[in-house]
């Protein structure tokens, strides 16, 4: 059996893009017959995978968190990884060392000092996460250390066509697979746990209750998307907006903002849910946003909209219109008058919006689900490695 050494510079696990991602990319490889170490950070829930060995490096600070983007304890976290990974090496033959953002670079050179061929996620571009001249500075040098970590790698992978992109623009020969995200969970909605949360959500009966998920980054538009509320509000009163995601301190922030303008009782903030219950989160929804400002990459959240079967307002930007056009999406130019504007046209408009969640729901059934994801790093390591996996049957 082959071994592989995956490094994860994040949280695992935690209720974000990149570590779910992660959580399938362990299970893809187990299924494909592969033995997988995840070298990884010491923050986060402890959760197992079968069939794989979770490696946490130490926690010398004692944090619980780790913000978004670069930073001090990013860094240190880094080296950790590094030095663990070299004493793995010691001990261990690997087939493929796959490092995902950042670590990208530590996969190469481990994989050349253990004469293992080495795999290069690219979750992102550097630029997205612009904040301050600081910041700026950091993700400048972080895009020079991702061009020369494509030249060196034996291969890409790339969670989006924008991302593929940056990868060709590189003109390196290093071979680009781009395998898209899937939803969150594999768990589908049930009907009566469905009809629950709709009750709870529902202030009263007739509300249309437009949902937003994702963290409260600067990238995800969430300002945008409050700035667009209280015209929402005060053009279509069956309005009720259901925000998921966010941290005590950010979502107190916008309650009293809110509170502030006399419409609090038209919004619930729930806060981070798991995965899993997600599905009948997002199904109790009627409208579900996607007001992202910047980036080249679709968000995850798109994908676990389409499995909800739900009508989607998002933000005309490019990544966004990856996989979203007119016929499972409205889509409204970045400013808060144009997207109020879409979200009170889907509002008023019950068989557009079932139209629209019916196109979305055939995209997730024919090519955003696990087993075309596992068929797809199936094929991306076969081709790197030269050499054929032994699957396990995947039964959902």
């Amino acid at each position: 059996m082959q071994k592989v050494l995956l490094i994860s510079p994040q949280p695992f696990f935690q209720l974000r893009g990149t570590p779910i991602r992660v959580g399938f990319n362990v299970q893809a490889l187990v299924n494909n017959g592969y033995q997988v170490d995840l070298l990884t950070l010491p923050i986060g829930e402890k959760r197992e995978i079968a069939g794989a060995n979770v490696i946490r490096v130490a926690n010398p600070l004692g944090l619980k968190n780790i913000v978004i983007g670069p930073s001090p304890a990013k860094i240190l976290f880094d080296l950790l990884i590094l030095f663990k990974g070299l004493g793995l090496i010691l001990t261990n033959k690997y087939a493929m060392i796959h490092g995902i953002e950042e670590t990208g670079i530590i996969a190469v050179v481990l994989a050349r000092l253990n004469g293992a061929k080495a795999i290069f996620e690219k979750h992102s571009d550097p630029y997205s996460y612009k904040k301050g001249f600081v910041k700026n500075c950091l993700l400048s040098c972080y895009a020079a250390v991702e061009r020369l970590t494509v030249r060196l790698a034996d291969g890409v992978i790339c969670t989006g066509p924008g991302l593929i992109e940056q990868v060709n623009e590189m003109k390196s020969d290093t071979p680009a697979f781009h395998i898209s995200d899937i939803p969150s969970s594999l768990t589908e909605a049930t009907p009566d746990k469905t009809e629950d949360i709709r009750k709870e959500l529902q202030q009263k009966k007739g509300d249309v209750l437009v949902c937003f998920v994702g963290s409260f980054a600067v990238y995800q538009g969430v300002e945008l998307m409050c700035a667009a509320i209280p015209e929402v509000v005060e053009n279509e009163p069956q309005a009720r907006f259901i925000i998921i995601g966010g941290s005590t301190t950010e979502i107190q922030k916008w309650e009293n903002h809110f509170r502030q303008l006399g419409i609090l009782d038209r919004l619930s903030f729930v806060g981070k849910i798991s995965p899993d219950i997600l599905p009948d989160y997002l199904s109790a929804a009627d409208i579900l946003l996607s007001p992202r400002i910047s980036g080249v990459n679709s968000p995850m959240k798109l994908v676990d909209y389409f499995k909800a079967g739900r009508a989607v307002v998002a933000t005309d930007i490019p990544s966004n219109m990856l996989i979203l056009n007119e016929l499972n999406s409205v889509l409204s130019p970045p400013d808060p008058t144009s997207f109020a504007k879409a979200i009170v046209s889907l509002v008023r408009d019950e068989e557009t919006r079932k139209k629209l969640g019916a196109n979305g729901r055939y995209l997730y059934s024919t090519r955003y689900n696990f087993s075309e994801y596992q068929e797809q790093l199936r094929s991306g390591y076969e081709q790197v490695l030269k050499v054929p996996c032994v699957p396990v049957p995947f039964t959902d």
